[in-house]
């Protein structure tokens, strides 16, 4: 009897880690890029043990391979939208990046996101790592494993997921990442406003003057400074808000 029931558990666990391992390798934190991937599977398989007997309950075995295929599939896709949709959210501070770099007058340096593997503006790589640091210290990826599980009560399996509340959903972590990345970066938006107000003034005020030359150290010195002094509360309001997006998948 004990035999019997292997192919039963085995096929249990392949739709627990079809669901979490999606997830684990998207989440903030955890599924970076430049985190190996075997180190990534590697929990993803030791948390869908942990999952699997608490997932159990909830997940019945179709006898049927079709069935068991549409099952497997639809748990691939709730991974995939809550992991992509806690990555929209993470993206808040590239998009915050790129509007300090073009408020400051470094939009032309560019390196290697190493999240993504894509070039982005130097400020959005600082202040991505940093968030990432901040997740993991301020132990946010615990929160992100704890969705994980709660998951498995907000989206239960039995096939793919509804088309509008993933749009609901994925449409909200946009709003959210973006409203995220206006509010860390609103004060270099209202430094950009008055700094080249500022210019402009000047530069009727005084034609023979070279605007060009003047403002672009002057931008990014004032920049810095400004980015010294609120760094620590940009990363707070980034910190705070991302908790709160995570909490709502665990019901806190």
């Amino acid at each position: 009897m004990q035999l019997a029931i292997l192919p039963q558990i085995g096929a249990l666990f392949v739709l627990v880690f079809a669901r979490v391992g999606t997830m684990v390798m998207l989440m903030p934190g955890i599924g970076e890029r430049f985190i190996f991937s075997r180190a990534r599977l590697s929990l993803a398989f030791f948390i869908a043990l942990v999952i699997l007997p608490m997932a159990r309950p909830s997940l019945s075995v179709p006898q049927d391979l079709p069935a068991l295929l549409t099952l497997l599939v639809g748990e691939v896709l709730i991974g995939l939208v809550i992991g992509v949709c806690a990555r929209l959210v993470m993206a808040a501070l590239q998009t915050a990046g790129t509007i300090l770099a073009q408020a400051m007058g470094l939009g032309f340096a560019m390196t290697v996101d190493p999240t993504g593997g894509a070039q982005n503006p130097s400020i959005g790589n600082f202040l991505t790592m940093l968030g990432i640091t901040l997740v993991l210290t301020s132990d946010l990826h615990h929160l992100a494993i704890a969705a994980v599980h709660e998951s498995y009560r907000l989206l239960p399996p039995g096939g793919t997921p509804a088309v509008d509340d993933v749009m609901t959903l994925a449409i909200r972590s946009a709003g959210q990442g973006f409203a995220i990345a206006v509010q860390i970066a609103a004060p270099f938006i209202v430094f950009g406003l008055l700094f080249n107000l500022g210019l402009g003034v000047l530069a009727r005020m005084m034609p023979q003057l070279q605007v060009f030359f003047l403002a672009v150290p002057a931008s990014i010195f004032g920049g810095m400074l400004i980015l010294l002094a609120v760094l620590g509360v940009m990363m707070s309001v980034f910190i705070a808000d991302i908790g709160t997006f995570l909490r709502q998948f665990t019901g806190g």
